[in-house]
């Protein structure tokens, strides 16, 4: 067992189950210490590790251990805790990328290339890139010259990582009045364009309706970001209101998907708005909205909620080639 692979892997499952910031970085940290380390097997045998800045004593008995040849313990703990649902898997094999994450760029915890890399080792054929659009300050927001920066990264990492591909892309905020909050040559020169609503969530409902309506109808939105607004769980926040059936009916004529947001704090739309969708005849895009590479794991529950509502995979954007996307 690879020292500094069983570090990464138990970052990894800690990121899909959400645990503390902290935590995963220490795992992190440690990995890219063994990365350097010449000389791994000394230490470990003089029991020296933890003097190393970087090691504390729970990653050092992880090293230990697969020094040792075997699938250190902590690691099998959390293989064995992963939850996987029953229903979906058909839908997730059909995915063949994922329109929503994000990078250290904005409010993601790490770097394209890691982000791109394990989506990648997941095994997708592309990922779309889509950090926040500068309004959004909270998040680090991308202003248009850094959006223009990102773009030229971008293409150098589609180089060295091709077949694989970083499809461009942004979650451009909307603006009360339905407008979005990125220049339009910008937006138009993007592969992938995911609009949420991340202000005015309590907007009454016939303005809700309008500034919704009014961003589907952009002719560069590819998809309209968790609807709602909703966070379950600890943190929760209820849903904004505004005409569903409009919004979707806008979705569909428009060629514009409505996303089945994966992240377990939001799984956003909930059953009846989502099964309204379907009925109204809308795509969608079933995305993970990762912020972090553990978390592009959870496209699952996405697709299990789609398969619940009877979505099929030629209804489902993120079912089709990069090439179809771009």
């Amino acid at each position: 067992m690879d020292a500094a692979r069983a570090l990464r892997e138990i970052a990894f499952w800690l990121e899909r189950a959400d645990a503390p910031t902290f935590r995963v970085r220490a795992f992190r940290r440690a990995a890219s210490v063994v990365d350097g380390l010449p000389d791994l097997d000394e230490r470990v045998a003089s029991k020296r590790l933890t003097a190393l800045e970087g090691i504390g004593r729970t990653t050092a008995s992880v090293i230990e251990e697969a020094q040792r040849g075997e699938v250190p313990e902590y690691l099998a703990r959390l293989r064995s805790e992963v939850d996987v649902p029953e229903r979906g898997a058909e839908l997730r094999a059909a995915l063949r990328g994922d329109c929503h994450s994000h990078s250290d760029w904005s409010d993601g915890g790490s770097p394209i290339a890691e982000m791109a890399t394990t989506a990648r080792d997941l095994g997708h054929e592309w990922i779309a890139l889509t950090d926040h659009s500068p309004r959004l300050k909270v998040a680090r927001g991308l202003s248009a010259d850094r959006l223009r920066e990102q773009l030229d990264v971008v293409a150098q990492l589609n180089e060295r990582l091709a077949p694989f591909r970083i499809l461009t892309g942004i979650e451009v905020d909307i603006l009360s009045d339905g407008s979005l909050d990125q220049e339009e040559e910008l937006l138009a020169r993007l592969d992938v364009v995911v609009a949420s609503a991340h202000s005015e969530l309590r907007m009454a409902s016939a303005e809700m309706t309008r500034r919704l309506c009014a961003a589907v109808s952009h002719p560069h939105v590819d998809v309209l970001g968790h609807c709602t607004g909703r966070l379950i769980g600890a943190k929760k926040r209820p849903q904004s209101t505004f005409d569903a059936a409009a919004v979707f009916q806008a979705c569909r004529d428009n060629g514009v998907a409505v996303e089945i947001n994966s992240r377990p704090d939001r799984l956003d739309p909930p059953r009846d708005l989502l099964r309204l969708a379907v009925d109204t005849g809308c795509l969608f895009s079933i995305d993970s909205d990762a912020h972090a590479p553990g978390q592009l794991d959870w496209l699952s529950y996405g697709c299990a909620r789609a398969e619940e509502c009877g979505i099929t995979p030629d209804r489902v954007l993120n079912t089709r080639t990069a090439d179809e996307l771009s």
